[in-house]
């Protein structure tokens, strides 16, 4: 499936910089890009923030810190965290990310070595009209490993409804702390990220590779994502609590087990970990995708088993 893009904004972060990279495709037909916004756009922006996505407080041994789900892509009004977001980071004293891709050692993470998948002939001619239709320039995405080739376009398809990776929370979230000098933080590693995403086992790799191009060929995909970014503008967690309702397919064993090791699967060492930095003394905002807040592994029932009160904040 391809919602691995949707995930993690460390993939996020590294799809953005290489298709910036990119020469634009300038057809007609091409979603426009994600342009950055203008001194009066965002005025406008911030005069009209509105609180969206999903946000908690978890308090323990006196101190509360926020839990704020994000999504990796976003319209350009989403880039205004809202008031009662914006009050989280002011009043804790750091931003923890899942990854920080600003750290200096994070484009090294990049290069983690994985399982090598042989395309076919067929394999290039499917790969390439996908990236033709989604306006990828030619040879854009050739450096990728095949798996993160599928992951990379299926973070653009939902381009043509606002949807952009430019505007993931992560980015605007990271700047505002900045600006409030608060310290970022890093929940994870890429390397981490990067082995859960593409399989150990070649064979398993390849498998992975096939069922992610199929789903991207899929003349709903690019529906599916607009639905999925809805329900997390919404706050809508029963919406998307079960991989059914996030891929709306009836998903094969190894799309459910890929979906289980990406979310249920880092959710203990995400919760551990803004554990361990709420202990350090200093209240966090721990900023993570929204999926990990959902099902029976969900970041703030783990939390909660924890010792953390968790409250749902509501808009």
């Amino acid at each position: 499936m391809p919602y691995p893009a949707l995930q993690s904004a460390a993939l996020v972060a590294l799809l953005a910089s290489l298709l910036l990279a990119a020469p634009s495709q300038a057809a007609e037909s091409c979603p426009a890009p994600a342009q950055r916004p203008t001194a009066e756009q965002i005025a406008e922006g911030m005069k009209n923030a509105k609180d969206r996505g999903a946000l908690w407080t978890i308090t323990k041994d006196g101190k509360t810190s926020y839990l704020y789900g994000t999504i990796h892509i976003g319209r350009m009004e989403w880039m205004f965290p809202g008031p009662k977001v914006t009050a989280a980071l002011m009043n804790t004293g750091a931003l923890a990310l899942e990854v920080d891709v600003t750290a200096p050692d994070t484009p090294q993470q990049r290069m983690a070595a994985a399982p090598p998948v042989t395309l076919t002939d067929a394999d290039r001619s499917r790969l390439a009209k996908i990236a033709e239709g989604e306006c990828v320039p030619p040879g854009a995405l050739d450096a990728l490993h095949p798996v993160m080739q599928t992951i990379a376009l299926a973070g653009l398809i939902g381009r043509r409804d606002g949807l952009h990776i430019q505007y993931g929370q992560e980015p605007s979230l990271t700047s505002l702390a900045k600006f409030m000098d608060r310290p970022v933080l890093s929940l994870e590693t890429m390397a981490l990220q990067m082995d859960v995403i593409i399989p150990d086992d070649p064979a398993t790799a390849r498998l992975a590779f096939e069922e992610a191009l199929k789903d991207l060929e899929d003349p709903d995909a690019r529906s599916k994502t607009r639905l999925l970014a809805d329900a997390w503008e919404r706050g809508d967690l029963e919406a998307i609590d079960t991989i059914e309702e996030v891929c709306q397919c009836q998903p094969t064993p190894l799309q459910r087990e890929g979906f289980l090791a990406l979310n249920d699967g880092r959710n203990p060492g995400l919760a551990r970990r803004i554990a361990e930095e709420h202990a350090k003394g200093v209240p966090v905002l721990a900023a993570v995708g929204i999926l990990h807040m959902t099902g029976d592994k969900a970041v703030p029932k783990l939390l909660a088993e924890m010792g953390f009160e968790v409250t749902r904040v509501a808009y």
